[in-house]
């Protein structure tokens, strides 16, 4: 295993098939690569033979990290007077391996399994993180359904613990009238039924589109409205990533853009993936947003149109859990794999990291049925 850029890999067929069966394959890192830049390095892992040939790809990124971003809100004000006199305190140099941009996949080839992969990955990540003089090492957002491919981590010093979820509803219903009947309950039902008037008489318009390139210089304010008012911010968009999305990636993308009276006062960003919608963007104009509760209206609209379209699952990132929660979601677990890469310290940060991940202090977490597999 080396690193490469971007440029060494350029039309090489391993890459061009890396994640081709997944909805972020490997157009969506090149955009990411070309769009999202700010404090970050993209790198990538080479796997060869030893006549040099390239058998496969795994991507990864380089940032400054704060370790501690993901503690509860009571420790914040200890934080903030311990970095008043040590700026950089616990802030490292990182690899992540993954997705800058979503949740991580292993690579993998017809003629070297995801599992080799890992096997090899583990063995020489440590060094290779040297060579980049990164003092963390994680594996960003791994599904669980990784898990026993990626013990072999865990027994090499790494501790896995849960990101924030995704969620995912089944929709096998006939329309969203039917998903409220046969899937919520009575109070639920009319709670949303209560929420659906306040656009009574709206004349709200829906498109549905592979390519928004148009209409970026009006969606892009909204989801910059949505992403200021977030708790957690993690990777921030630019125009240009939506752009691209549209020129490059229109077999994956669907842009839902709403209108009312000519003017976009909704949009979310969905990608599609054998039988699933997943949704992962969202922009509202909260200068109506929430007296039209707009969040709930757009929600219908997607399921319908997923429905016709023959998709059985609605997935979506993570966060704002209060809703999906009301909405029957079931939790997506989605790991982090951690390490530091000297030994003795690395001891005592496997005891500390479970405490100090985002996923431990949300409340609402919890009341999920399948809370324990996220664990």
């Amino acid at each position: 295993m080396k690193i490469v850029t971007r440029d060494e890999i350029a039309g090489c067929p391993a890459w061009v098939a890396s994640f081709a069966d997944l909805r972020k394959d490997h157009r969506y890192y090149e955009i990411l690569e070309d769009t999202l830049r700010e404090r970050v390095e993209y790198r990538y892992f080479a796997i060869i033979d030893r006549a040099g040939c390239l058998h496969a790809v795994q991507p990864f990124f380089l940032l400054d990290q704060d370790v501690l971003e993901g503690l509860g809100a009571e420790w914040q004000p200890l934080l903030a007077r311990i970095r008043r006199f040590v700026p950089g305190f616990l802030r490292m140099r990182t690899l992540m391996v993954g997705c800058f941009a979503g949740e991580g996949h292993l690579a993998g080839s017809s003629t070297v399994p995801s599992g080799k992969i890992a096997e090899i990955l583990c063995s020489e990540i440590v060094t290779l993180a040297r060579s980049c003089r990164a003092q963390l090492i994680v594996l960003k957002e791994f599904p669980a359904r990784y898990r026993p491919v990626l013990d072999c981590f865990v027994r090499r010093g790494f501790a896995r613990a849960p990101s924030m979820p995704m969620t995912a509803l089944n929709i096998e219903h006939d329309d969203f009238d039917a998903y409220m009947q046969n899937a919520l309950p009575r109070s639920a039902r009319w709670q949303l039924r209560k929420k659906f008037k306040a656009t009574d008489g709206e004349a709200i318009a829906l498109t549905v589109t592979d390519d928004a390139r148009d209409a970026v210089d009006e969606i892009y304010p909204l989801y910059l409205q949505v992403f200021d008012r977030s708790k957690f911010r993690f990777e921030k968009l630019t125009a240009d990533y939506l752009r691209r999305l549209g020129s490059d990636m229109k077999d994956k993308v669907r842009f839902f853009i709403w209108r009312r009276g000519g003017k976009v006062i909704a949009f979310s960003l969905c990608m599609v993936e054998g039988d699933s919608l997943f949704w992962e963007y969202v922009g509202l104009d909260y200068g109506v947003a929430l007296d039209l509760h707009l969040y709930y209206y757009t929600i219908r609209d997607m399921m319908n149109w997923a429905i016709a379209n023959g998709y059985r699952w609605l997935r979506s990132t993570g966060l704002s859990y209060e809703p999906k929660f009301r909405m029957r979601h079931d939790l997506d677990p989605l790991d982090l794999y951690v390490r530091l890469r000297s030994p003795l310290p690395n001891a005592i940060f496997r005891l500390l990291l479970p405490w100090i991940v985002p996923a431990r202090y949300d409340k609402t977490l919890r009341k999920f049925a399948n809370y324990r597999e996220v664990w």
